[in-house]
């Protein structure tokens, strides 16, 4: 083997051994928003305030290193601004905002494994909208998250179901499949970190110009929060879920893909799953049924086989001391 090769291996080794302790860090950092946003909203804070604050404090933890990333192309901005309103209001403010719904009527994990069906709806998009037929895999995979979504929601045995956290959680999976579709514009050159930071702070505006209308609730307290393990003032889970559960996850979750590449992360990122159970059961003590767990599995299984059976384009993994600031897109959050 040439020196050359011996080199790349060495290469493709360090990344491995650094890139997935990051995906997972990334991952984990983002489940774990459920749970602190459910005990400000026990507390008395409205969705609305929980998803307000959480934007606006990832969105300044995230402006100085957005306009670093623009290297003063300031013109990118204003050639995508299409793309950048959709992302700030659906694929990031719009699915934060009815995951935090969901999550104030039923257990954070199954709202996030409803999300998390995201994929499948991409797939049904493309083939409806696009043309794209889906291949055998992908189908098959549909199919098994499907049933695993009646077992989760314990549709079979005709146990009550809140249909408000159903339909929030929905409607997040819509707007994280339409992170999906956004995120697979790769002609934009606009950087991944400046999308991010212009659409947190976007839909921050967004959401304090609806708040001060009136059409957004906006409630808040400053009282202490109450978790499993005990209260804490009201800024601790704020700024874990701005800081950790935002901006530090996506900081994690750019630098991971770009060292494990796009289709990896993506499948690291169903860590975020696991991460969404074990914060629910830590902060609030929620913990899935045997038929809701077995469905869940199913969920994930099923994603992962419509992963599998998506077509694998060439992908160029950039050296870590790159010369331009070109990034990998990360997987989403409840974000």
């Amino acid at each position: 083997m040439s020196k050359v090769s011996n080199d790349a291996a060495v290469d493709t080794a360090s990344r491995m051994r650094l890139g997935l302790p990051l995906a997972l860090a990334a991952a984990f950092a983002f489940g774990m928003s459920g749970g602190w946003a459910r005990g400000l909203i026990d507390a008395g804070w409205s969705p609305g305030a929980a998803v307000t604050a959480r934007i606006w404090v990832a969105a300044l933890v995230l402006l100085i290193p957005t306009i670093l990333s623009l290297r003063g192309r300031w013109g990118l901005l204003r050639c995508n601004a299409g793309m950048i309103l959709a992302y700030g209001l659906l694929a990031v403010t719009a699915t934060q905002l009815f995951y935090f719904q969901a999550v104030a009527v039923m257990d954070v994990g199954l709202a996030l494994l409803i999300e998390y069906t995201a994929p499948v709806a991409v797939l049904l998009w493309l083939w409806l909208r696009r043309g794209e037929r889906p291949s055998r895999k992908s189908l098959i995979g549909a199919a098994v998250a499907f049933v695993g979504l009646v077992l989760m929601l314990d549709i079979v045995t005709g146990a009550d179901v809140n249909v408000a956290g159903i339909l929030w959680a929905l409607g997040a999976m819509v707007g994280a499949a339409t992170y999906f579709v956004l995120s697979a514009k790769a002609d934009t050159g606009l950087p991944p970190l400046a999308l991010a930071g212009s659409g947190l702070l976007l839909g921050a505006l967004g959401l304090t110009a609806a708040g001060a209308l009136g059409v957004l609730p906006i409630a808040w307290t400053t009282d202490d929060i109450a978790y499993r393990f005990g209260s804490v003032p009201w800024f601790v889970p704020v700024l874990a879920m701005g800081v950790v559960a935002t901006a530090l996850a996506y900081l994690l979750g750019i630098a991971s893909t770009r060292m494990l590449g796009s289709r990896l992360a993506s499948f690291v990122a169903l860590a975020e799953v696991v991460a969404a159970l074990l914060f629910g059961w830590l902060l609030l003590g929620q913990l899935p049924d045997l038929l809701q767990a077995l469905g869940g599995v199913l969920v994930l299984v099923g994603v992962v086989v419509v992963k599998l059976g998506e077509p694998v384009p060439p992908e160029f993994i950039e050296p870590i001391p790159a010369a331009e600031n070109v990034y990998e897109k990360p997987s989403p959050g409840d974000a």
